[in-house]
């Protein structure tokens, strides 16, 4: 037997990783991101909102999961954050992408904006992929994630004023945070008791927004 068929024989197959817990989580958030992208299509955007919030969460709980399990293997980990990363280019770009050309109500004016959407997450998710955070603490720019936890706090300021107005405002914030998460600005890692600082924000965030309904 060569090298290269002792490698291929030696290899794990593909759904051996969902017995990981941390990639449950992964495969549940990619589900909530995809009702949020379904729902934003469909005009539901606080639903849609609801979705991806959750989708945060399960980020947060598969990371915060895989510190906890002791004796998981180096190739299980290395799955895990590339399995973790090709699912955020999901809710982190392609949702935010969605929810605006679809509040934009597919105007092609803002296809330039969901363009560059996608086109940031994917340069900042392939240069964290390689470089990594600065520290243990610190990310270098804004990390993805954040958008979309300011996009639902902005959301609950749309019924205050005119469509147009909350339209071009989101389209300007959405465009800022861009810069931001392309910037080289040292930003703090909300990790440990922050997770669930996190879990009662969005836990207001859903009752809220259902109860907006």
């Amino acid at each position: 037997m060569n090298e290269l068929d002792q490698q291929q024989s030696s290899e794990p197959a593909m759904l051996y990783f969902l017995k990981d817990l941390p990639n449950i989580c992964s495969v549940i958030g990619l589900l909530s991101a995809l009702l949020g992208i379904y729902f934003a299509i469909l005009g539901l955007f606080q639903i849609a909102l609801i979705g991806i919030l959750w989708a945060v969460f399960f980020d947060w709980t598969d990371g915060f999961i895989a510190r906890k399990i002791k004796g998981r293997t180096d190739i299980q980990r290395e799955f895990g954050a590339q399995f973790d990363s090709l699912i955020d280019v999901i809710s982190f770009g392609v949702f935010p992408a969605v929810f605006l050309l679809s509040y934009g109500q597919f105007n092609p004016w803002f296809l330039p904006g969901a363009f560059l959407i996608l086109a940031v997450s994917t340069i900042r998710l392939g240069y964290f992929n390689i470089f990594g955070m600065i520290d243990k603490k610190t990310y270098k720019g804004l990390a993805l994630d954040n958008n979309v936890i300011i996009l639902s706090l902005l959301f609950a300021f749309e019924g205050f004023i005119t469509h147009i107005l909350f339209l071009i405002i989101l389209y300007v914030v959405m465009m800022i945070m861009l810069i931001f998460n392309l910037s080289s600005i040292r930003t703090y890692k909300f990790a440990g008791s922050w997770f669930y600082v996190l879990t009662v924000y969005i836990v207001i965030m859903t009752v809220s927004y259902i109860w907006l309904l």
